[in-house]
C-alpha cells in the first residue's frame, strides 16, 4: 500500500480516530474501576466497623473494652494492612487493634453522632470514620470515634490488573477492526479501481467507452469521461478528415499547374486562377478542421447563451422578415462540448430555419434527457413554420451538395457538416415535421 494511496490515508486516519476513542473508552472504565474498587472498599470496612461494635463492651464504669480476639484475623496480625482505632470523641486513644502497633493515630474529621467518612488520607491509605455515642446499662453515655483503615494497595493492584487487561483487549480488538476497516475500504474502493482499469484499456485500445457497471458515485464521473473520450476522438477524426479532404481537393489544381508549367510560355491567368482557387480550398478546410475553436478539455458550455447569442445575430440578417424566436431554454445550462462545435451545430440549423420560415422560430432545450434515448445529457429541438421538407427528402440534404431547394441560395454542405459533427460527437440528429408550427422540426441528441 503506497503512502499516497486514499486506502494509506483512509486506514491511517481510521487508525488514529480509533486509537483515540479506545483511548478515551480505557481512561474512562479504568476510573469507572477504580471508584467501583472503592466503593467496594468502603463497604467491606462499614462491615468491619460494625463487627469491632458487635465485639465492644461498656462497662458500668464508662469504659470500653475490647476482646481479646477479633472476627477478623488481619486486626490481630501487624504490618497486616488492615487497623483499627478507637478514640473518644475529642480525646486520647482508648484501644488500637494489634495490627496497628506502631502507626500514629489518625486524627479524625468533624463528625457527627450516627455519621461516617471514607477518604484516602496521605499516607495512602483508605479510611473510614465511624461517630457513635454509646450508653451502658447504668445509663452512662460516651461519644466514640471508630478508625478503620486499610492499605491502597490492594485498590492499587486490582486497579492495574484491571488496566492491564482492558488494555490487551482493547489493542486486540483495535487491531481487529483496522483489519476490517481496512477489508471494508479495500471492497469500498474497487469501483475506483474498476474504472482505473477500464480507463486503461481505453487508453490501449482495447475498449472505447466506460462501459462497465459503476456505483451510483461514479456514473456522473464515467459519463463525463465518456463525452471526454468522444469529444478527442472526434477532434482528431476532424482532423484526419480535413486533411484527407483537403489532400483530395489540392490534388485537380495541382495538376493544372502542372501543365500550365509545361509549355515555353507559362498561362500566368491559368496559374492565377488555380492558386485562388488552391487558397479558397486552403481556407475553407482550415476552417472546418478548426470549428472547434480552442481546445479546453474540462470546459462546459451554456447552451443557453449560445442560443441567445447566434439568435440574436440571425434576427439582424433577416431583419426583413421580422423573425420571432420563441426560446424555452433554462438558464442555465451546461454541457460538455467545445463552444466551436456548439456554434457550428447550432448556427446551421438555425440559419436554415431563419431562411425557410415564415417569421416564427421555436427553439426549445432539456438537459439530461432519458426519454426513449439513454446517456444523452441534451435534447435541442428547433422548429420553424415553413413548408418543411418532405419526409423522402430527410436523408438526401444530409449528403454533400444536396440542397432541398435548388433555387435557394447556398452550397449544400451545411446541413451535411451538422450531421458529420453530431455523429463525431456521438449524437443523433432527427428531423420531423412541427407539430405546433407545421414546419420542420430538428432534434439533436448530444451526450
Amino acid at each position: 500500500m503506497q503512502a499516497k494511496s486514499l486506502s494509506f490515508r483512509l486506514v491511517v486516519s481510521a487508525g488514529l480516530v480509533l486509537a483515540a476513542f479506545f483511548a478515551l473508552v480505557s481512561l474512562v472504565l479504568e476510573q469507572s474501576f477504580r471508584e467501583s474498587a472503592e466503593q467496594a472498599l468502603k463497604e467491606n470496612l462499614q462491615v468491619q466497623v460494625y463487627s469491632l461494635l458487635s465485639a465492644a463492651e461498656l462497662k458500668n464504669s464508662g469504659e470500653l473494652s475490647m476482646p481479646p480476639s477479633l472476627p477478623e484475623p488481619r486486626f490481630a496480625t501487624p504490618g497486616s494492612g488492615l487497623y483499627a482505632f478507637i478514640q473518644l470523641a475529642k480525646k486520647n486513644l482508648v484501644w488500637r487493634s494489634p495490627s496497628a502497633i506502631g502507626l500514629d493515630v489518625i486524627a479524625p474529621p468533624e463528625l457527627s453522632s450516627g455519621n461516617s467518612v471514607f477518604l484516602l488520607n496521605e499516607q495512602g491509605r483508605y479510611v473510614l470514620f465511624y461517630d457513635v455515642i454509646w450508653q451502658n446499662v447504668a445509663g452512662m453515655e460516651r461519644e466514640y470515634i471508630f478508625t478503620v483503615t486499610e492499605d491502597a494497595q490492594f485498590v492499587r493492584h486490582q486497579v492495574e490488573r484491571f488496566r492491564e487487561t482492558l488494555r490487551v483487549w482493547l489493542l486486540a480488538l483495535g487491531l481487529a477492526l483496522i483489519f476490517i476497516q481496512f477489508a471494508l475500504l479495500r471492497w469500498s474502493l474497487k469501483p475506483l479501481r474498476i474504472i482505473v482499469k477500464d480507463l486503461d484499456a481505453v487508453e490501449k485500445g482495447n475498449k472505447t467507452h466506460l462501459d462497465g457497471y459503476y456505483a451510483t458515485e461514479l456514473e456522473g464521473l464515467a459519463g463525463h469521461l465518456n463525452s471526454f473520450i468522444n469529444s478527442e476522438r472526434a477532434h482528431l477524426e476532424r482532423y484526419r478528415n480535413a486533411l484527407a479532404d483537403l489532400a483530395h481537393s489540392l490534388k485537380t489544381p495541382l495538376s493544372i499547374l502542372r501543365g500550365c508549367i509545361e509549355p515555353v510560355s507559362v498561362n500566368k491567368e491559368s496559374v492565377k486562377e488555380q492558386i485562388l482557387r488552391m487558397d479558397e480550398i486552403v481556407e475553407y478546410q482550415l476552417q472546418r478542421a478548426a470549428a472547434k475553436g480552442e481546445h479546453k478539455t474540462t470546459r462546459t458550455v451554456d447552451v443557453s447563451a449560445v442560443i441567445n447569442k447566434i439568435s440574436a445575430s440571425l434576427s439582424k440578417v433577416y431583419l426583413d422578415k421580422d423573425i420571432t424566436f420563441d426560446i424555452a431554454i433554462p438558464e442555465q445550462s451546461p454541457i460538455y462540448i467545445e463552444e466551436g462545435d456548439l456554434y457550428e451545430i447550432v448556427g446551421n440549423l438555425l440559419d436554415n430555419a431563419c431562411k425557410w420560415c415564415q417569421n416564427s422560430v421555436k427553439i426549445s432545450a432539456s438537459l439530461n434527457e432519458r426519454k426513449g434515448r439513454r446517456n444523452y445529457a441534451l435534447l435541442l429541438q428547433i422548429e420553424d413554420d415553413g413548408p418543411g421538407i418532405p419526409v423522402g427528402k430527410l436523408n438526401e440534404i444530409l449528403k454533400r451538395g444536396v440542397r432541398a431547394d435548388e433555387n435557394i441560395h447556398g452550397h449544400g454542405i451545411g446541413m451535411a457538416v451538422v450531421y458529420e459533427l453530431i455523429g463525431l460527437l456521438g449524437g443523433k440528429l432527427e428531423g420531423s415535421k412541427s407539430e405546433s408550427l407545421g414546419g420542420m422540426k430538428w432534434s439533436i441528441y448530444l451526450p
